[in-house]
C-alpha cells in the first residue's frame, strides 16, 4: 500500500460515474485515495486529476495499473472496455471494483470467470449497488430471518423520468432491468431460469421506436415468480420499489416516505430525479465496503459469478423481448470458487 492503511486507487473512466467515484473516494469515504485516473480523453483525465492532490492522469489502463502507488482499481469505463481492463488487473493481481456490467455479454463474462479461477482467488467485486441500499439491506435481512416464510412472488417497479437519446429496446433489459435481475438473485438466494417480456400499448411519451413501458417476468429455480414493471419515460421522476410476497406475510420498500409535508392545500413528498440521487448513500456504502475489505485482504460483495449470471439473464431477456416468447437462461454449473 502507498502508506499504512491507505489504499491507492486507479479510477478507470472519468465520465459521469467515474468522476463521481473520484469525488467519493477523495471527499467521502475513508481508507483510500485516488492515486490515478484513466481516460482515453487525455484532457478530461488531466482535468479530473488536477482536482485531486497526488493524482496522476493516464490514457492507458495498463500504465496506471503498473504504477507503484496503485494498489487497487475501480473500473467505471464503458462496458465494452471492461474485459481488457479486468484481464490487465489480473496480470497485476490487483483488487477490482467493476461497475456493472461486468462485461457486455455472457461469453466475455465467462472468459473473466475462467481467468479469475486461474488466479485461484477472487479479485473482483461487481458494482450492483442496490445490495448496499439501506432499504434493500433491511428487506434481505427480513427474508433471511425466515419470519415471513418462503418467498412466493416478488413485484418490482423501476421508473425513470425520461430516457436519454439513443436509448434502445435492448437497453431496457441490459441497462435497467439488470438491476432487478441481480436483486432478485440476491434477495431470494435463487437463480433465474427463464424470462418472459410482455408489452402493453406504448406510452405516448415514449420516443419513436421504443416500446415503453414493458413488463418482465422471471422464473426462478426455487419456484418463485418475479415481475418487473420497467417504465423509462414515466415523466414524474426516478422510482424504484419492491414488494415480496411470502407464505406468512409481505414486505415492501421504496415508497419514499422519509418526509411528508402539508402545505398550501396539498400534502406529499418528493421523488428523486435520477438514480445518482436515489442511491447516493448506497454508492458510498458500496465503495467503503470494497475499500475496507481490500485493506483486510478480502474480497466481498457481488462476485464475477454474479456478473456472469446477470449477463446470461440479460441475454435471455433480450431474446425474449425480441422474439415475444418465454426464453430459458443458459448458465454453466457454478464453480467452487463462488459457492
Amino acid at each position: 500500500m502507498t502508506q499504512r492503511g491507505t489504499l491507492g486507487v486507479a479510477v478507470i473512466g472519468t465520465g459521469r460515474m467515474g468522476a463521481d467515484h473520484v469525488r467519493r473516494i477523495d471527499e467521502v469515504i475513508s481508507g483510500a485515495r485516488v492515486a490515478a485516473v484513466v481516460d482515453v480523453d487525455a484532457e478530461r483525465a488531466k482535468s479530473v486529476a488536477a482536482g485531486v492532490e497526488g493524482c496522476t492522469a493516464y490514457t492507458e489502463p495498463a500504465a496506471a495499473m503498473a504504477a507503484a502507488d496503485v494498489d487497487a482499481v475501480l473500473i467505471a469505463s464503458p462496458g465494452p472496455a471492461h474485459e481488457a481492463a479486468l484481464l490487465t488487473a489480473f496480470e497485476h493481481d490487483l483488487p477490482v471494483l467493476c461497475e456493472k456490467p461486468l462485461t457486455p455479454d455472457a461469453a466475455s463474462a465467462l472468459r473473466i470467470l475462467q481467468a479469475e479461477q486461474k488466479l485461484g482467488h477472487r479479485r473482483v467485486q461487481v458494482g450492483f449497488m442496490r445490495r448496499y441500499d439501506a432499504e434493500y439491506i433491511k428487506l434481505k435481512a427480513l427474508l433471511d430471518s425466515g419470519q415471513l416464510g418462503r418467498p412466493l412472488m416478488l413485484h418490482n417497479r423501476h421508473r425513470n423520468a425520461g430516457s436519454p437519446p439513443g436509448f434502445t429496446e435492448a437497453m431496457l433489459i441490459n441497462d435497467s432491468v439488470v438491476h432487478e435481475m441481480d436483486v432478485t438473485r440476491w434477495l431470494l438466494g435463487q437463480e433465474i431460469t427463464a424470462v418472459t417480456v410482455l408489452r402493453p400499448t406504448p406510452s405516448g411519451n415514449a420516443p419513436d421506436g421504443l416500446s415503453d413501458p414493458q413488463f418482465v417476468v422471471f422464473e426462478t429455480d426455487g419456484g418463485a415468480l418475479v415481475d418487473v414493471e420497467i417504465f423509462v419515460n414515466c415523466g414524474f421522476g426516478y422510482q424504484v420499489q419492491a414488494e415480496v410476497v411470502c407464505e406468512s406475510g409481505t414486505a415492501r420498500i421504496g415508497d419514499g416516505h422519509a418526509m411528508v409535508t402539508n402545505m398550501a392545500g396539498r400534502w406529499g413528498g418528493t421523488i428523486a430525479p435520477d438514480f445518482v440521487e436515489r442511491f447516493a448513500e448506497a454508492y458510498d456504502r458500496e465503495v467503503q465496503a470494497w475499500v475496507d475489505a481490500t485493506r483486510r485482504g478480502e474480497v466481498t460483495g457481488p462476485s464475477v459469478w454474479d456478473g456472469y449470471a446477470a449477463a446470461a439473464v440479460c441475454e435471455a431477456g433480450v431474446r425474449a423481448q425480441a422474439e415475444g416468447r418465454r426464453t430459458e437462461v443458459q448458465l454453466i454449473e457454478r464453480p467452487a470458487l463462488y459457492r
